[in-house]
This record gives C-alpha cells, structure tokens and sequence, in this order.
C-alpha cells in the first residue's frame, strides 16, 4: 500500500485524563481532552437541551494512526462497503458500482441497476449486502428515481453476477411517496437491523411543499422506514395515530438523514442528519419517535430567518444527541468494532462533507464525551465511511478518493 508523502500522525501525547482499565465495566479512555474543536461562531443563539449536546470537549487519539489513499479513480462514490472477501464495493452517483481492492485497484463499471436520475443530490446512493451474501450474492441500495411526476427515494435489489460484471435481476421493492420534482433531500442510507428487515432513511425533498411531510404519517419522506426484503412493511413496527398511518414508518420527522448504523452494543439504529443553517443532528433512533423536523431544530433558514416558530424543544419530540452549529453536513457514518485502536471501540465515525474532515464521536452511556477530527488537512468532502474485515476504516469522497485509515 502506497502512503501519503504526508502521514497523518495523529497526536501520540500521554494521556492527560484518567488511564485504560482492564475492568470492562468502566469506560475506554477516548484520548487526550483538549478545548472544543468548533472555534467559530454559531448561526443561532439557540441554548442546547442538555450540557454536552453540541461544542462537547474535543479529544486527541493518542495511538499514532496513519491514512493513504488508495485510488482516485471513482467517480463521485456515495456509499462504501465491504465484501467478505475484504474488498469493498462502491456506489457512484451517476449509476455505477464498482469493486475496489484494499490495493487500490478499481473494477470495470458494474452495470444492470435501473437508471438513475443523477441530478442535484440525486443518483446511485447507498448500499448494503445481505446478510446471507456468500450464498444468495444480493445487494439492497437506494436510489433517485425519475418517474411520472417527478423523482422518487426508491430501494432495489438485485443479485451481484458470477462475474462481477453485472447486477442480474434487478427490481425496485419500495418508494417514498408522494413523488416530487425536487432534486434535493433524497436521504439514501440503507442497512439489515438484527432482526434481518431492511431500515431504510429518508429525505423530505427539500422544497416547502414537502417539508411538512416529514411530521405527516401518510407519507413516506422525512422518515426512517423498516420493511423486509421484499419491500413490504417488517412485523413489529411502531404503531403511528393518525388515519392513513403508512405500516412501514419506523421514526419521523427527518430532515435529510444521510447516515445510518448500528450500534455494535445494544443493536441500536444511529442517523446522521443534515440540517439547514446549523442544526445538523445524530439522533438515537427509537421505534416509534419524532424528531422534530421542521417544528423544531438548532438550525435556521439559509436567508437567516426562523425555521416555523424559531422553537427547540416541544413535548413528544425528541432531542438529538448532539448537534452542530455551524453544520459539518454529516453524511454516512459507521461504529468502530476492530481492536486496533483502542481509543476508538464503540465510537461512531461521520464523514463529513462541507467539513470536510472526518468525525469521530466518543460516545458513553448514549452521549457524546468528546469530538475529534480527523484528515482535516485534505480539502475533501467525505462522503461515506466503512469498516473493513482487516479492522480499518475507509472511507470516500465526493472527489473520487478512497482513503485507509488505521493503527502506523
């Protein structure tokens, strides 16, 4: 593997807070504590729910950890993950996979997904493999479909050929209705929860018309929905009040969720959420919940104004888990389960795009102890983020590099 010229050394200082214990039942030491790591000034004066909920602590990892990058071939990735094999299988934007080597060595476009439309936030996006993948070969992801009307945040599933040069059989097993003509806010995170069913995120579109949407639960956008292999409503879903309730709805009022994981502890399902003006959000997705969008957030219009109320908090809606002002735009996201960087177990891990860095959550008893950011210096806008089977993590950006990140 060919490293940067320029190693990220990540800060090897002696720990300045507590010490690493063998006994399991105290928390993992995150690293050194330094000043937050948000330096610039808020968008609002909006006051937190709770103390920690944004500008946490920062913290440095204290293990020395180095990146390369291993290709920048692709071409506008979206969502990354591993095959059992080690290699990682990448979605682009405008329609393709393609398979990459930890070496770096880039497949021919993998073809036989139904089109997309690749327009503003739209195209292929993201992706997830079966969980009986070594024997059925099927891959679920979510894409921007054209349709009569407008565009739609649709889910498909198809097999991956012998050869690695097709999807076979592809067919589209769920859409977030209503169809809209927006480009925008398509969501597109896709995984298996541990029950086998598909949890799947959701946009609200964007535009003024859709936005309330997210609050309403006829509709399939601003939401997160779990639904089988089939595309049909999962069995033990929350109940939603209301006439017309949609049985696949999971949690509501989503503004643009771009991330999605699975905590590797209590099995929970974890969202990263782009807000407007500040306001972007990790929630802690419970069955059954409201988020708030647009009724309540931290962040404000892009002309400056209130969102609705200007409110941000109101009973029956949940708060995020932390939230950023300014936003960092956090798009996929990943928990790290591997042993070789102690300092991160448990933590979750968010590329982030107008940031422009990568995030790393130090997360106790669900709430964030410290922030830190990583590959800040590369000027690239992180996309998504993955664990591989060799413990590293990779990640893509919006300009075609596939990074490695891991113990020097």
């Amino acid at each position: 593997m060919k490293y940067l010229t320029s190693l990220a050394i990540i800060s090897s200082a002696v720990l300045s807070f507590g010490s690493c214990s063998n006994d399991k039942d105290n928390p993992i030491d995150p690293g050194t504590k330094t000043d937050p790591v948000e330096t610039n000034a808020p968008n609002s004066s909006y006051k937190p729910a709770f103390e920690g909920q944004t500008r946490i602590n920062g913290v440095k990892t204290n293990t020395e950890i180095q990146f390369a990058v291993l290709t920048s071939a692709l071409s506008n990735p979206w969502g990354i993950k591993s095959l059992p094999d080690g290699r990682l299988l990448v979605t682009q934007k405008s329609g393709t996979f393609r398979i990459v080597t930890t070496a770096g060595v880039v497949s021919a476009p993998i073809t036989g997904a139904p089109a997309v439309n690749a327009a503003g936030q739209g195209g292929l996006l993201g992706l997830c493999l079966d969980p009986d993948f070594t024997s059925n070969r099927m891959i679920y992801w979510v894409y921007a479909e054209s349709t009569t009307g407008g565009n739609n945040t649709a889910v498909a599933k198809g097999r991956l050929s012998n050869d690695e040069k097709t999807i076979e059989a592809a067919t589209v097993i769920y859409r977030a209705k209503p169809t809209n003509p927006s480009e925008l806010h398509y969501g597109g995170r896709i995984l298996f929860d541990k029950t086998g069913n598909l949890i799947v995120s959701t946009g609200e579109r964007s535009v003024l018309e859709t936005r309330p949407l997210a609050q309403s639960v006829t509709s399939g956008l601003g939401k997160v929905i779990r639904i089988t292999k089939d595309g049909q409503a999962a069995s033990g879903n929350p109940t939603f009040s209301g006439a017309g309730a949609l049985p696949e709805l999971y949690s509501i009022g989503h503004r643009n969720p771009q991330g999605l994981a699975l905590h590797p502890v209590t099995g929970e399902v974890w969202l990263s959420e782009h807000g407007p003006r500040g306001g972007d959000e990790i929630n802690r997705i419970q069955a059954g919940a409201n988020y708030g969008w647009p009724t309540i957030t931290y962040g404000i219009e892009y002309s400056g104004e209130k969102v609705g109320a200007g409110i941000q908090q109101q009973s029956g809606m949940e708060q995020s888990v932390y939230y950023w002002d300014p936003v960092v735009s956090p798009s996929g996201i990943t928990f790290y389960t591997g042993n070789r960087v102690p300092e991160w177990e448990n933590n979750l891990f968010a590329g982030a795009l107008s940031g422009m860095h990568i995030v790393r959550l130090a997360i106790e008893n669900n709430k964030v102890v410290g922030e830190e950011r990583l590959l800040a210096g590369e000027g690239q806008r992180f996309r998504d983020i993955t664990q591989g089977n060799d413990g590293a993590l990779y990640a893509v950006t919006d300009g075609g590099r596939l990074y490695k990140i891991d113990k020097k």
